[in-house]
């Protein structure tokens, strides 16, 4: 559309991902992840890496070979334990198809369902020299970077220890689930990462969640950190792709102190905690949420699960209560489920318009470093990437 949508036009929906994909729908992935990483890498000689949850399944492997194809540097993933994906990557680099485990509910451990992307059938000639990236595994545990060091199918390149305080997704809690008066699960030293006995492993490793002061970037570095990822700081800067009007109104709640973040252990229809930003115009709040008539259509979320047939089903417990039920799910997992994929959508602008005339509501995450933020503005109501930077390396 060369022009744009027309004023007051939904977007068009393609359909959902399922086990098996057609060859426009993998075409479409591989083209949308290679545009990702083109655009990124325009304009300077840095390093790009892209970000994937391992909780979503289906579209990984036509993704991979997009951000390959545009020499993404660096693969990272969390939510999950991405043992295979070194695997993937290895084949990819070799102009060899690869395939991956998808995770079934409701399958015995010996019913191997396998995801599979050839790019020969979506008419892709392969390189047989594709640049192989660096693949970072972002883990909350010193076991899960012993499984990853020792267990993946292949080349593991560093990793990215994230604790609970960082924005998006975290880790649940180890050992028995607690909350305090918030509702919010409860860390305790079960969650703290030894970085010596990380270091122990050999392979660079960076730091993510409340890194976005001068004191925390140089304490991570004196523990043998490469270096740190920030979140938080970056995602109100004038280059963020986040809306104007988010950035605006968080910006201001920081200049008031008035901004709350909660770590939502129902929110994500993934099941992992959530950071979520209480603002008044996102399905943070309850009016807004009550009011939003439960859709699926996008369906980056869903899992598949088996029926008593042997067929696959695919299911969200942010879908409407009745389509998850006939699915096999329970009524109590649906409770408090926000859509993550429309509203992370709606964050940067593109929320889908609905018969009604209304739009998706946003839903922000940022980190518990987003209390931090009024005082690194200092009065200002915005800033640039450089300025961050300059910020967080004064030396």
């Amino acid at each position: 559309l060369p022009a744009g949508r027309e004023p007051g036009a939904p977007y068009d929906l393609i359909p959902m991902y399922r086990r098996v994909a057609t060859a426009f729908k993998q075409q479409l992935t591989v083209a949308a992840n290679f545009v990702e990483v083109f655009l990124a890498r325009e304009g300077h000689q840095g390093p790009v890496g892209i970000n994937y949850l391992a909780k979503i399944q289906m579209p990984t492997l036509p993704s991979l070979y997009g951000a390959m194809l545009a020499g993404v540097d660096y693969v990272l993933m969390g939510a999950g334990i991405p043992r295979d994906i070194p695997g993937v990557l290895d084949r990819f680099s070799s102009g060899l198809p690869a395939g991956l485990r998808l995770d079934v509910g409701g399958s015995s451990s010996t019913d191997v369902v396998e995801l599979e992307f050839d790019p020969a059938t979506c008419g892709l000639q392969s390189p047989s020299d594709l640049k192989r990236p660096a693949f970072l595994p972002i883990v909350a545990s010193n076991s899960l970077v012993t499984v990853m060091a020792r267990k993946a199918n292949g080349r593991v390149d560093g990793f990215v220890i994230e604790g609970p305080t960082a924005g998006g997704h975290n880790a649940p809690p180890r050992g028995r689930k607690s909350f305090n008066d918030r509702g919010e699960p409860v860390y305790g030293p079960r969650d703290e990462v030894n970085l010596d006995r990380v270091a122990d492993e050999g392979l660079p490793f960076w730091v993510a969640g409340g890194m976005g002061r001068p004191d925390q970037v140089e304490r991570a570095l004196s523990s043998g950190a490469s270096g740190v990822q920030v979140a938080t700081l970056f995602a109100y800067c004038q280059e963020s792709g986040l809306s104007e009007a988010i950035k605006d109104s968080v910006v201001q709640r920081c200049q008031s102190e008035s901004v709350d973040v909660r770590t939502d252990d129902r929110a994500s229809p993934t099941g992992f905690p959530f950071k979520a930003v209480d603002i008044p115009e996102s399905v943070s709040s309850p009016d807004i949420y009550d009011a939003r008539e439960r859709i699926c259509d996008l369906g980056y979320l869903r899992t598949a699960v088996q029926n008593v047939d042997g067929r696959l089903a695919y299911r969200c417990p942010a879908e409407p209560v009745a389509s998850f039920v006939a699915a096999g799910g329970a009524v109590e997992e649906t409770v408090g489920r926000r859509c993550l994929c429309n509203s992370l959508l709606a964050n940067i602008g593109l929320a889908q318009l609905r018969e009604d005339g209304s739009s998706e509501p946003t839903f922000v995450t940022s980190g518990d470093d987003l209390a931090h933020l009024g005082t690194f503005l200092d009065g200002r109501t915005s800033y640039s990437a450089a300025e961050v930077i300059d910020y967080l390396l004064p030396n």
